[in-house]
């Protein structure tokens, strides 16, 4: 018995030592698995942390220190409210333009320090160019239309185009107007048309509305800056000013004399317009770079054209308001960007209207967000004035109906751009033109990785 005895302990033996050594090497792959939870959830208390600070201080990126980081905090238990670890922020501030910061938290308890996980975060602002087009008044795409990016519309939209994103209206139904052709007035949808049925897969209606007053950038504020650290242009006295944004990163700036003729013109509310839309003499004023914080405000009507290098908002305003006096701005020629590749960025705000002249190109580039706060962007109905096509790169607001072409009941372009594209520019989201307004005071998280 002692002998099988013998046998059976050493066979045991042998058998559970290499037993109790996956054991015991699983405890510590354990115990390192659950450190490296523990670390993560550290390092992501520190994410939560600087979210909430940024709520409340949106523009403090040293911690409330005044000083560069890394930035080190105790991380307590919640039960015991003893501190059971730490973790460690880089905060990035946002580049020239951009409104993305990036947070990079590394956490540890203390009873393992070098046991650490590190997440890295990116939050942004999103500006009101999270829309491709806005529109507050109805809108009618043609069957030559094409919109790349978001379309929204607190009123009713006939879609006949291309589009490759949501296409909103604020309205289950509407009574849609002559002016959207046959077969109205009638009762439609709040989107309808004859989009073929993969556009169609992007109507949605109802969705809240947009308070178009959010839009208001605060001209007063960029008045001052425009006169501490930007260009100002006062009244001309004249008939305006005309801008030409250069490839070196300048601006040239004249004031304009005189006015080449054209025929009245009717807008989108039908309202007829004898003033002339085209500059003729110009008087050099001076060119200079793109100030540093990019803001050039008028009070006066004002041409925009060139090539844009840099980042740059044209403010055409005069306050207080009065609709009678308020200033239009006007497209007469391309604005194009020197490199479509964010650095460079344009704003284009009119207190009244955004108008592409009579006699502009007929192939014509628009590159930039526009802004018509209370009148509309367009090309006013000059009979028989048809051109060939525009392209916007960029973003399209306007208070009311925005049109560069006009129709007949046969659905045959009378005046305008008979060929329209939108092309959507992700860039403005996060880093939108200077003062451009925002769609949200809050930071909303854009990417999340840990290692």
């Amino acid at each position: 018995m002692l002998i099988y005895l013998i046998i059976t302990i050493s066979l045991f033996s042998i058998i559970m030592l290499p037993v109790l050594d996956i054991v015991s090497k699983k405890m510590i792959i354990l115990r390192s698995a659950v450190g490296k939870e523990q670390a993560l959830q550290i390092a992501e208390a520190g994410i939560n942390y600087y979210q909430w600070h940024l709520a409340h201080y949106p523009t403090d990126y040293k911690d409330g220190t005044g000083q560069n980081g890394p930035y080190v905090h105790d991380y307590k238990d919640f039960d015991t409210q003893q501190t059971v670890g730490k973790f460690s922020l880089v905060v990035t501030a946002p580049p020239t333009g951009s409104t993305i910061v990036t947070i990079q938290s590394t956490g540890w308890m203390n009873n393992a320090p070098s046991v650490t996980r590190t997440i890295t975060t990116r939050f942004g602002i999103p500006s009101m160019a999270k829309y491709a087009f806005l529109s507050n008044d109805i809108i009618w795409i043609g069957d030559t239309e094409s919109i790349s990016g978001q379309l929204l519309s607190n009123n009713g939209i006939r879609f006949d185009g291309v589009g490759n994103a949501p296409i909103q209206s604020a309205k289950q139904t509407y009574t849609c107007p002559s002016s959207q052709g046959s077969p109205c007035p009638a009762t439609k949808n709040g989107v309808w048309g004859s989009a073929s049925q993969a556009v169609q897969n992007f109507w949605q209606f109802p969705v809240p509305a947009v308070d178009f007053s959010s839009l208001t950038s605060n001209l007063a504020s960029m008045k001052t800056s425009a006169q501490s650290g930007g260009i100002y242009l006062p009244p001309s006295n004249a008939q305006g000013y005309s801008l030409v944004f250069n490839i070196d990163g300048t601006v040239t700036v004249y004031k304009v004399t005189s006015l080449l003729s054209n025929p009245t013109g009717w807008d989108t509310s039908w309202v007829a317009h004898n003033e002339y839309t085209d500059y003729n003499a110009r008087t050099l004023q001076f060119t200079q770079n793109i100030p540093a914080n990019g803001i050039i405000y008028v009070e006066d009507k004002t041409w925009v054209e060139g090539t844009v290098k840099g980042r740059a908002t044209v403010a055409a305003a005069k306050l207080p308001y009065n609709a009678s006096t308020a200033p239009t701005l006007y497209i007469p020629k391309n604005i194009v960007y020197q490199a479509k590749d964010g650095s460079n960025v344009l704003g284009l705000i009119a207190q009244k209207d955004v108008v592409v002249t009579n006699h502009a190109s007929n192939t014509l580039e628009i590159d930039g967000a526009l802004i018509s706060q209370n009148g509309a962007a367009q090309f006013f109905y000059y009979p028989n004035n048809v051109k060939t096509s525009i392209t916007i790169y960029g973003a399209i607001m306007t208070y009311k109906q925005w049109t560069w072409s006009w129709v007949n009941g046969s659905n045959q372009t009378t005046s305008g751009y008979p060929n329209t594209f939108s092309n959507y520019d992700s860039n403005l989201l996060y880093g939108p033109p200077p003062s451009f307004p925002f769609s949200s005071s809050d930071y909303q998280m854009l990417s999340w990785t840990s290692n």
